[in-house]
């Protein structure tokens, strides 16, 4: 164990939320969010690699699905950092419009590793977005609002070949338009 006390901190931290989480098996997925969930906690001295997470989540006997990032995924990861910022519904549709474009281009590339890397990422945004829309804590309208993204996220993730257009569609809907009509997106 190393001299300081806040890794130890960090580690129980780590298994802690591993196991509110009560996964089979950590992913990717997994491991980012208990990566963000630990900065939340300690603030940026929790800041950690996910490799020290996978490590801690290792050594403690749970299932990881992991592996050390290939070149060809390591060369994409940059791609993937700062994707699920999304505090209104014109970010969430910027974060679809490039995890869709990310997909369609590892899809070309034949890049397996970095497609599957999308739709972590992408589970990853539709859980935040209903952790935060189910939160009683959090403003109703943003609560209505991350509902709404969640459900953008559920359907790209099943029909991501249909979305733009499902949304567009959905944009003009009377419900969405009453609902959110002073953040509707504008049209170009």
């Amino acid at each position: 164990m190393s001299p300081a006390s806040g890794s130890s901190t960090k580690k129980a931290f780590i298994l802690d939320a591993a196991s509110k989480l009560a996964k089979p098996r950590f992913t990717a997925a997994e491991i980012e969010q208990i990566r963000r969930q630990l900065i939340a906690h300690l603030g940026e001295s929790g800041n950690t690699s996910p490799d020290y997470i996978v490590s801690v989540l290792q050594e403690a006997g749970m299932r990881v699905v992991w592996s050390t990032r290939s070149d060809t995924e390591g060369k994409y990861e940059e791609e993937f950092s700062d994707l699920l910022h999304f505090s209104s519904l014109e970010d969430a549709e910027m974060c679809l419009v490039r995890l869709d474009e990310l997909l369609r281009k590892f899809r070309a590339a034949g890049e397996q590793p970095a497609t599957e890397r999308v739709w972590e990422v992408a589970r990853l945004g539709h859980r935040r977005a209903e952790m935060i829309a189910r939160n009683p804590k959090v403003d109703p309208q943003k609560r209505a609002e991350k509902a709404e993204i969640a459900h953008w996220f559920s359907i790209w993730l099943n029909t991501p070949d249909a979305f733009f257009d499902w949304l567009e569609v959905r944009k003009q809907t009377p419900e969405f338009r009453e609902q959110f009509a002073e953040k509707i997106i504008p049209e170009d």
